[in-house]
């Protein structure tokens, strides 16, 4: 059983933890595919997939010359069963170990959850990590639960961030997160169709005013995320007084509908949750990884 904060337990001592791997993906791009602004102007741009040696957790989600640029190491499986596996059963602050190559034995965390696994390793792993390596990640997180909090669904969360997100229990009986973020649920977009324990959804980015009057356009990747009458249950929808929790685990897209990625951590259809902004609750500060160590 993991103790929390304010007496607050979890079931961590039931979970199954397994091991699953993925390889460092190589960036693929279809051939003569642009990405389009809004206004119909094409572009071709890097972002998704294979290494990335200069955006990490921790960094800004706006302003790169990029489209979706995942920060850290993409990680996938080429058989499509044991890819599922590896997105459904990973958890954000899962161990991945190297086991192959130059930087064999070298040891990361996994950050997110796109189209690939994302990894944060040192820099000095990264420059020795080759496309094909085999990443191997002990599985650790599906399944939990707080004991006093049956009502909150959890995801992709494993043990260390349960432990890491400085949860506690309001006087009302809510369960109170802090978050660097606060997104309207009128911003939502790309991502509402899918399967919440699969991948992310993205804000809607394409007015910049907004984005800039809000604040949005300063989330950092890793940033804690809040978002009211938000129910993330089954897919994601609007239930008022619904709340959910996520993370953003990707970068800003000139995409119409597309934005930053939001990834799922927990979710409350019954205004179980309650959060307040907090600049620095970021997984970069949280584990000690990324940009902001």
């Amino acid at each position: 059983m993991l103790s929390l904060l304010d007496g607050l337990t979890s079931n961590a001592d039931t979970l199954v933890a397994m091991a699953v791997c993925g390889y460092v993906s190589q960036p693929s791009l279809r051939p003569g595919h642009y990405t389009h602004y809004p206004d119909g102007k094409g572009v071709i741009l890097p972002g998704m997939f294979g290494v990335v040696y200069n955006a990490k957790v921790g960094d800004r989600a706006f302003g790169w010359a990029g489209d979706h640029v995942e920060p850290g190491v993409s990680i996938a499986h080429p058989d499509e069963k044991s890819d599922f596996a590896l997105h459904y059963l990973t958890c954000i602050g899962d161990e991945a170990t190297v086991m192959t190559g130059l930087a064999k034995g070298a040891t990361g965390v996994v950050t997110g959850e796109h189209a690939r696994i994302l990894v944060d390793f040192p820099d000095e792993v990264n420059d020795l990590l080759n496309i094909g390596d085999q990443i191997q990640i002990k599985a650790l997180g599906r399944g939990i639960a707080l004991n006093e909090f049956p009502q909150v669904e959890f995801k992709k969360t494993s043990p260390k961030l349960l432990e890491a997100l400085r949860i506690t229990r309001l006087g009302n009986g809510a369960l109170h997160v802090p978050v660097a973020m606060e997104l309207p649920i009128e911003i939502m977009g790309s991502g509402a169709e899918l399967n919440s324990e699969f991948v992310d959804q993205d804000l809607m980015s394409g007015d910049r005013k907004l984005m800039a009057d809000l604040g949005v356009d300063q989330m950092r990747l890793g940033d804690i995320i809040g978002i009211r009458h938000a129910d993330h249950h089954f897919g994601r929808s609007y239930r008022k007084g619904a709340v959910s929790i996520g993370i953003c685990i990707h970068g800003d897209s000139i995409m119409t509908g597309h934005g930053p990625g939001i990834m799922t951590l927990m979710t409350c259809a019954g205004g179980g949750i309650e959060f307040d902004v907090e600049p620095g609750a970021n997984i970069s500060n949280y584990f000690r990884i990324g940009a902001l160590k």
